[in-house]
């Protein structure tokens, strides 16, 4: 005989539990979406992507008979900034992502910080497959060659940035090199206008010293020539 009654136990206890995972689990992906919305962007707003949707979606004058709408040639060249400032953040999410996972092995830094850094790598992702798309509907395959466009955009860019550094860096440290040069030769004019004066007088000193231990142990002029004349006599 089949005990329904113990049966309808177990499936009641086994509805609980499944009805109460259920709901744990969308509390907490629910929760996790809201702290996750709520964390800080790993990067600024995308100034290029806003500009050049904002082109795009220009919407004109209609007070004016003839509306002009925005040239192609102006949005092609918007896209490729927006391309462009894609590189940079590629660049900063590659550079950034091996650190950041060893310090997060370590526990040196928290869940919240990985969680901001994998939000932006899928925004990222998200970005460039857009971009391929808006490039391949201006022109046909422009998609697969814009990124190298960016790419040598940026690296221009770079070069030109750090010139602009070492120019201005050119001046002041011009400035601190002629002080320094300036030094140099104050202090070298005066070591020789010091120097002979001071070799001059030595050996003056040294004259006159070595001729009074010469007259000191010869006894002076008359008495060397007295007693020279004495030890000539005795030998005869």
């Amino acid at each position: 005989m089949v005990d329904w009654l113990g049966l309808a136990v177990s499936l009641a206890y086994l509805s609980i539990l499944v009805g109460s995972l259920a709901t744990f689990s969308f509390l907490y992906r629910k929760r996790k979406a809201a702290r996750a919305s709520s964390l800080a962007p790993w990067f600024p707003p995308h100034l290029q992507r806003n500009i050049y949707l904002s082109l795009l979606h220009l919407e004109p004058n209609t007070s004016s008979q003839k509306a002009t709408p925005v040239p192609e040639s102006v949005l092609k060249a918007a896209l490729l900034r927006r391309a462009t400032e894609d590189i940079h953040r590629i660049l900063a999410i590659r550079s950034a992502k091996q650190a950041l996972s060893n310090l997060l092995q370590r526990g040196s830094v928290g869940d919240d910080l990985w969680q901001r850094f994998q939000r932006a790598e899928k925004e990222v992702e998200e970005e460039l497959r857009d971009v391929v798309n808006e490039a391949n509907a201006f022109a046909p395959n422009w998609g697969q060659t814009i990124f190298q466009s960016a790419n040598e955009m940026a690296a221009s860019a770079m070069i030109r940035k750090r010139t602009e550094e070492i120019q201005a860096q050119a001046k002041p440290e011009r400035e601190w090199w002629d002080k320094k040069r300036a030094t140099i030769q104050s202090d070298f004019m005066k070591e020789l206008e010091g120097g002979p004066s001071s070799k001059a007088a030595t050996p003056g000193e040294r004259g006159g010293s070595d001729e009074e231990a010469v007259l000191v142990e010869g006894g002076g002029p008359a008495t060397g020539g007295k007693g020279t004349i004495k030890k000539k006599k005795g030998k005869k």
